[in-house]
């Protein structure tokens, strides 16, 4: 009996040995099988990299061939994930960053002339200090007329490094004198964080009713300086007084990770704000701490189809937290983070979705390919106040909300034009400072304040999160 669990045992452990054996071998094999696919595969890019260049019809940069390549790689991924090229670069971080040189103003084509013109200057800039001004045109540039100018090419012209100068030729809005200007580039920031109309001294007015000490906030992306100018318009409308705040995201695209998780953090003490999967990236969370949190006031956030991303964060945060009511319609669906990958040392960049997020409550936001409207995604407002806008309404807000923005004290303002959505924001508001003082209000304050405070989260370094959605009708750009 002996003898035979012995040998039992020895053919157990050679059996288990046996098979261990097997399974490394087979899976050594699979390993093999693999390398050997991407063997092929990289030989069939290489030969047909070899045959175009060699043998067709004519010559053809390699270069072009090349990113050509990479870009069809990244369009087989999603909409968000992309390559951008040296000559991209430079632009791509502007948007990131809404910092670069320039001389501060606005320009478009006017269509009934066909001639570079000043939509409007940027406070502080040097074309503001300049004396150049909204509706003024742009007759030349470095002694070139702008005549027959495309939009990219004034903008190439005007933008340069900070320090250095650029001559140019206007005629102010209502004359006919041609006036020769030499403006020195600085550094421009471009503010995100702006208000409904202009103060008399050129600052932003974020108060919008002086008489129920109502604040409004538009912020217009997510980018570095974002949570400070947020801070710094809070703190200005606290000082007045501020009883309520009414936060836009309409027409937000997004922006940084890192700036949405600050952002949403000012405004909740506890509890999470977002947390994001990815396949080959640690799993992540970011929690609120109580330090610094605006509280004690009513809150509404306004979104559209066309805000996303970060807004989305932002949005879905305090909603799951029942910090803001959220107002307007269903938001973008964007729930994927894009890593920006550098690539020839920093030439050009790869912006790769390497994660997903999710809100507190665990709900998608993610509008995959072929969701349905009767699907979860994006941020839908509160019940009450879900308000849909037209194509035609949305274009007649969008001009309205242009030449609110147009730095100019002589022009009338449109007064008369209802923006719904803000509107509807505004009864919630009023309704919610009314009824402050009830009971069952102080109760939850009272909950929320017994609240531990949570560490806070690093936040992420490089995180940009760009959808594309349409644009406005008006084309203009910023240098």
């Amino acid at each position: 009996m002996q003898k035979f669990r012995l040998i039992s045992s020895f053919s157990l452990i050679t059996l288990i040995l046996f098979s261990t054996v097997a399974q490394l071998s087979y899976a050594d094999e699979k390993e093999k099988e693999k390398d050997d696919d991407y063997y092929q595969m990289m030989k069939l890019f290489a030969d047909t990299y070899e045959q175009i260049e060699r043998n067709y019809v004519k010559d053809i940069d390699r270069r072009i061939l090349v990113e050509a390549a990479i870009r069809g790689m990244v369009q087989e991924l999603d909409q968000y994930s992309n390559y951008i090229s040296p000559r991209d670069l430079s632009r791509f971080n502007q948007v990131v960053e809404q910092e670069f040189g320039g001389i501060g103003i606005q320009v478009h084509i006017d269509e009934n002339n066909g001639r570079l013109t000043v939509m409007t200057p940027l406070p502080g800039t040097p074309a503001y200090k300049a004396g150049i001004r909204a509706g003024d045109v742009i007759d030349s540039i470095e002694g070139k007329t702008t005549k027959g100018f495309t939009l990219p090419e004034a903008i190439k012209i005007l933008k340069g490094r900070a320090g250095e100068s650029v001559s140019m030729s206007v005629i102010h809005r209502g004359t006919k004198e041609v006036i020769p200007l030499t403006v020195t580039r600085e550094l421009i920031h471009v503010a995100t964080v702006l208000g409904d109309t202009y103060k008399s001294d050129d600052s932003w007015d974020y108060m919008l009713d002086k008489k129920n000490k109502i604040g409004y906030i538009r912020l217009t992306h997510f980018s570095r300086h974002s949570a400070e100018e947020l801070h710094a318009a809070i703190e200005d409308l606290q000082k007045q007084g501020m009883k309520a705040l009414i936060l836009d995201l309409r027409f937000n695209p997004g922006g940084l990770l890192s700036q949405a998780t600050e952002i949403s953090d000012m405004f909740i003490k506890s509890g999470k704000i977002v947390s994001t999967e990815g396949r080959n990236s640690r799993n992540r969370k970011w929690e609120a701490t109580a330090e610094g949190t605006y509280d004690g006031f009513p809150m509404a956030i306004l979104v559209n189809r066309y805000s996303a991303s970060a807004s989305e964060i932002v949005s879905a945060c305090l909603q799951d937290h029942k910090r803001a009511v959220i107002v307007g319609e269903r938001t973008w669906g964007k729930g994927s983070v894009q890593n920006v990958i550098e690539l020839e040392d920093g030439d050009s960049a790869l912006k790769l979705t390497t994660a997903s997020y999710h809100r507190p409550s665990g709900k998608n936001i993610h509008r995959f390919p072929g969701a349905k409207d009767s699907d979860v995604w994006g941020v839908t407002p509160d019940d009450k106040y879900r308000l849909r806008l037209t194509d035609e309404e949305l274009e007649a807000f969008t001009e309205y909300r242009r030449k609110r923005d147009i730095l100019d004290h002589n022009a009338k303002l449109d007064n008369e034009f209802k923006d719904k959505q803000l509107d509807l924001a505004l009864d919630y508001i009023k309704s919610a400072l009314k009824d402050e003082s009830k009971p069952e209000a102080k109760e939850e304050t009272e909950k929320a304040e017994k609240k531990p405070a949570e560490k806070e989260a690093k936040p992420a370094k490089k995180a940009a999160a760009l959808p594309q959605p349409a644009k406005a009708p008006l084309v203009f750009q910023t240098t």
